[in-house]
Formats: C-alpha cells, structure tokens, sequence
C-alpha cells in the first residue's frame, strides 16, 4: 500500500496485521482519484471509517487543504498516526476517535463543513444507511459536496436515497465506488453537474 501521486508520492503506507481491517487496494484508490481528479486539490476533506488513513492521506498528498480522519479502531488510530506522519502530513489533519455517527454529529456542532467525503465502511452490517440518515440530519455538506462510498458489489445503497443524488458508479472487481451529491430541492433527480466534474477520463 503507498501513496499513488502528489507531494508525498511513492511513500510506503503501514497496513494493518488483522483481517478486521480492510484497506482500499491501490487499483481501486487510483481509480476513485482519477474520478475526482481537481475536486481534490484546495478541499477540505473527510475520511469516515478510515481504517489506515489511506483514503485522506492521498488526497492530502494530491493538494487538499485539511483532511479530518474519524475511526474507534485502537489498531486503526495508531496506524493513522503512524502514516500521517511518514507522510509528512500531521500539520494538515485531525483525527477524530469516535464512531463515525457520532463524529458528525460534534462536526455539525463545531459548524464544520466539508466538500469531499470519503467513506469505507464494513461491508454488510447497515453503517451506509445509519451513515447516509446521520449526514442528512447534521448537515456537514454544502451544495457541492461529493459524497463517496465505497462498497462490496453486492450491498446495495438505501432505496430511495433521500437528500442525496447518485451521479455515477465504478466498479472494479467485486468493490463499488459509488459518487453522490446531496438532493437539490426543486432539481430533478439526475444532478448536472455529473458532466462536469465526473466524466470519464479519456
């Protein structure tokens, strides 16, 4: 596992030494960047369910300007730590060690708001509806928010996906990525802005 581009490209990131983590392989992670491409560079981030760190410490690398990292796995903080600091990248983070419902909840206290949010979490066990409800009633989001979820090809996302519009999904092996922005009221359910910020790359 290693950083696949930006400032910090080419350091080696610490995996984990139990099955109970899962970190995003590189070819998945390259994809979900080469998605986002300039939606990165500037943003502030969030990484829920951040296992190793993986996912915001990339995007911190390609540019981000601050990356918030929430994760309650003792094994998982120190593996947070540990990268962020390989990286060269304390400076630019925080990192939250709570459940990941809520850590959004004191984020929408704070009055924080971010405009990438990167979530992995455990396959199967419901965190994508908690997670999507808990995002819907604190809103840590703005109108161009995008809203990643990572997920194994066989969970499917709530139906219907209330305050939120999916723009396009990647699959690659049995992993999905899966790009949402919240539901603009008096818009139709396919949101514009799809063309512009998530074609496909030539």
């Amino acid at each position: 596992m290693r950083i696949i581009s930006g400032t910090s490209k080419g350091r080696k990131l610490a995996t984990p030494r139990t099955h109970f983590l899962r970190p995003t392989s590189d070819r998945v992670k390259e994809s979900l960047f080469n998605i986002l491409r300039d939606d990165i560079e500037g943003k502030a981030v969030l990484d829920l369910f951040a296992g190793t760190g993986n996912l915001g410490i990339e995007a911190l690398s390609r540019g981000a300007q601050k990356a918030i990292f929430v994760e309650n796995g003792r094994q998982a903080l120190r593996l947070i730590q540990k990268n962020l600091k390989q990286a060269g990248l304390e400076d630019k983070s925080e990192i939250i060690p709570k459940d990941a419902t809520d850590a959004i909840g004191m984020l929408n206290q704070r009055g924080e708001s971010f405009d990438v949010i990167l979530m992995d979490p455990p396959y199967e066990r419901g965190w994508i509806q908690k997670t999507l409800m808990k995002l819907n009633s604190h809103p840590i989001v703005h109108q161009n928010t995008i809203l990643v979820i990572e997920r194994v090809r066989w969970e499917p996302l709530p139906d219907p996906l209330e305050g939120w519009n999916l723009i396009r999904h990647r699959r690659i092996g049995d992993t999905v990525l899966s790009f949402l922005i919240p539901h603009k009221k008096g818009t139709p359910n396919k949101a514009g802005r799809e063309s512009q910020i998530l074609s496909p790359k030539p």
